[in-house]
C-alpha cells in the first residue's frame, strides 16, 4: 500500500534544488504543491523517505516528511522548540 507523503524542505546555504528534486521524485508518483512542498504517493515510510532526501541536502538544511496516511512525521534540523511543540500536540 502506498503512503501519502508531504515533503517540505528549506535549503539554507548551498541550494542544489535539482538534487533535492530528483531525490523527492525518486520516492514515487509526485506533484509539486508549492515551491518547497511536494506530495508523493510512495511505498516508503516518512523515515525512509526523509533519509533518502537527506542524502541530497546539506547538513544545515531543514527537512520534514509527513505521512498523512499513517499520521506520522520524520524530520531533520527542525528547531528543538518546534519539534517539542509538534511532539506534544501531534494527535495519534
Amino acid at each position: 500500500m502506498a503512503n501519502n507523503l508531504f515533503v517540505t524542505y528549506d535549503l539554507i546555504k548551498n541550494k542544489d534544488y535539482e538534487a533535492v528534486h530528483k531525490a523527492i521524485q525518486s520516492l514515487g508518483d509526485w506533484a509539486k504543491v508549492t515551491e518547497s512542498n511536494w506530495y508523493v504517493n510512495s511505498a516508503y515510510t516518512a523515515e525512509q523517505a526523509a533519509r533518502i532526501v537527506k542524502a541530497a541536502i546539506d547538513h544545515d538544511d531543514k527537512l520534514i516528511v509527513v505521512d498523512a496516511k499513517n499520521n506520522s512525521f520524520y524530520c531533520y534540523n527542525i528547531s528543538s522548540e518546534v519539534l517539542e511543540y509538534m511532539q506534544n500536540h501531534w494527535h495519534l
